[in-house]
């Protein structure tokens, strides 16, 4: 029998999380002893910057590896001994692997959509016939990162980042554009005139989930020809997914990159290659999505 493998998330309001089942199951039919714990920061009453010590305790209590979410992405790179080269490029961080008595962050979110988009929107070598001259992109925070880069790999001419906090929207285009990309930020009041503009618009923020109910922008913006993604997966439609469905646009949830970035964690946590179809499958199961 193999030696147990214990593993965690941290994150804020993560209670309905799917990761825990998701990762269990796959881990058994791989034949590991595997325990996937929750550490809630609102249960706990504690702050995106307490991400270190836990990071920290959870190495000392014999754990294999750290999935990391909202709102820890960023602030918990500072507290890892070293990160993966994405990891790097992202300043972000979802998964950390204990190894050697060292925490080494990676970032998993970048594969995740990227694969997600291939299966449902795009093609094996990117956007396929997704039009992406103009991508519009909601959200730079830690995901917001992850998606931003994965997308102008998958082949975005142009993509224009919009974020509440503008300081953090113009970082992220700053850092793409250091690695040759074609990107830019932009303000909150120039919406309208960006959706008219876009091929496919990505929602990256956390409106429109579960406990952040509404809208990233006025529905009235979106149009047949347009495409539009959302991370969120709990619910599995957000309020956007449903108006951009109702306006005739080509829409991806949330559910491919939750799943294809958690088979990659199971990957770097246990050197096991999981079965992605069969995740896929466990997802709908639990989601009927």
């Amino acid at each position: 029998m193999a030696d147990p493998c214990l593993v965690g998330l941290i994150g804020a309001d993560i209670q309905t999380s799917l990761s825990p089942p998701l990762h269990e199951a796959e881990a058994a039919r791989l034949g590991l002893r595997y325990w996937y714990h929750l550490i809630d920061l609102a249960e706990r009453g504690l702050a995106a910057v307490d991400v270190g010590e836990l990071v920290k305790a959870a190495g000392r209590l014999g754990f294999r590896g750290l999935n990391i979410t909202h709102p820890c992405k960023q602030e918990v790179v500072k507290h890892l001994d070293d990160l993966s080269p994405e990891a790097a490029d992202l300043d972000a961080v979802n998964t950390v692997v204990f190894t050697g008595g060292r925490a080494i962050g990676h970032n998993t979110d970048h594969y995740g959509f990227a694969e997600s988009f291939r299966r449902s929107l795009g093609d094996a070598h990117g956007l396929g016939d997704a039009p992406a001259h103009e991508v519009l992109q909601l959200g730079a925070g830690g995901a917001g990162a992850a998606v931003a880069f994965a997308t102008v790999r998958l082949g975005a001419g142009h993509l224009t980042i919009v974020d509440a906090d503008a300081d953090r929207a113009n970082r992220l285009a700053g850092r793409l554009r250091a690695r040759g990309a074609n990107a830019t930020a932009a303000d909150l009041s120039d919406l309208p005139e960006l959706t008219r503009a876009a091929d496919g618009l990505v929602n990256t923020t956390p409106v429109g989930m579960e406990g952040r109910p509404g809208l990233p922008l006025d529905p009235a913006l979106l149009r047949r020809d347009l495409w539009v993604a959302d991370i969120v997966y709990r619910p599995l439609e957000t309020a956007l997914l449903r108006a951009a469905r109702e306006a005739g646009c080509r829409t991806l949830n949330g559910g491919g990159m939750v799943v294809h970035q958690a088979a990659e964690s199971l990957r770097l946590f246990t050197g096991r290659t999981p079965d992605v179809d069969r995740m896929l499958a466990d997802f709908k199961a639990h989601t009927d999505g």
